[in-house]
């Protein structure tokens, strides 16, 4: 559930990024622009996934490292939902990566910690994929009656924002 979450927070956050520039932000060049943000989110995601791995294998723990990764992300989230600004935007897709990339190092370890038998971990993992994968299906059917309702981008990023820290919480 919690992988669900992460990734179904995740996806909301990143799916309707070009329609929020174009129709929000209002931005000359909303293509240029998402490319910008997706570097910058892929940047950030590169980093913390070598960095935090290799911190939570030297001390061991995994689960402060998951939580922070979503309410980092949660941050990011917030930032888009108040601050409708390219140069906001920017700085929101810099930490969402960042945030990312600590959770999809550490997670995938303390996933496979708590497995409980070694018989039922390829059974087990085919649950941990549908989690990863479900949340790019149902994104944009959660999201479309939030962005083209009274709380628009506002609350699709706000939505995020609760649904990545409900992750958290269920960790």
């Amino acid at each position: 559930i919690t992988r669900f979450l992460m990734q179904l927070g995740n996806a909301m956050a990143t799916l309707y990024l070009l329609f929020w520039l174009t129709d929000k932000v209002k931005v000359d060049d909303p293509g240029g622009s998402q490319t910008v943000l997706i570097g910058l989110y892929a940047l950030g995601t590169i980093v913390t996934a070598v960095i935090a791995g290799v911190i939570s294998d030297r001390d061991g723990r995994r689960k402060i490292y998951v939580i922070l990764a979503t309410v980092v992300m949660a941050v990011s989230a917030v930032l888009l939902a108040f601050f409708p600004v390219f140069s906001i935007a920017m700085v929101a897709a810099l930490i969402l990566g960042l945030g990312y990339g600590m959770y999809l190092a550490v997670d995938q370890a303390l996933i496979t910690q708590v497995l409980p038998t070694a018989v039922d971990r390829g059974r087990d993992l085919g649950v941990i994929n549908i989690a990863n994968s479900a949340p790019q299906v149902l994104a944009p059917v959660i999201a479309a009656p939030i962005v083209t309702g009274a709380t628009g981008y506002t609350g699709l990023y706000l939505v995020t924002a609760v649904i990545t820290l409900l992750s958290a919480v269920l960790v």
